[in-house]
């Protein structure tokens, strides 16, 4: 399941997740991302994580496929909210990874936090 949702943040891309990422979600993310990106727009990212039941194969040779194309640099900020732990971490390692992009995992009680932290450029 992915679902669009309006977090109220400028330059902002925010959805929600659940069960199996498919490749034809992840192919709408990324055709949002590309748009915006060809216009010039530097993005924030905010994913809220409902459930997690795995990711098709296909849909991450997109996902990297996307990032060989495009890198890393159009993006400022991601905010990751989901109660699990482990992917906090995920998040934090990634982090930790990409420095051109703070990215921070938040917990589903700190949904405005999160929010809050998308728009402290």
């Amino acid at each position: 399941m992915l679902e669009m949702i309006d977090i109220g943040v400028e330059n902002t891309i925010a959805y929600r997740l659940g069960g199996k990422i498919t490749e034809e979600e992840m192919t709408a993310i990324l055709t949002i991302f590309k748009e915006k990106i060809d216009k010039g727009e530097r993005l924030n990212v905010y994913q809220e994580v409902v459930s997690i039941g795995g990711v098709e194969l296909d849909a991450m040779i997109e996902k990297f496929k996307f990032f060989r194309e495009v890198g890393f640099s159009h993006f400022d900020r991601i905010a990751v909210v989901a109660h699990t732990k482990w992917l906090h971490k995920l998040v934090d390692l990634e982090d930790k990874i990409f420095k051109s992009i703070d990215m921070k995992g938040f917990s589903n009680d700190e949904k405005d936090q999160a929010i809050e932290f998308l728009k402290n450029e």
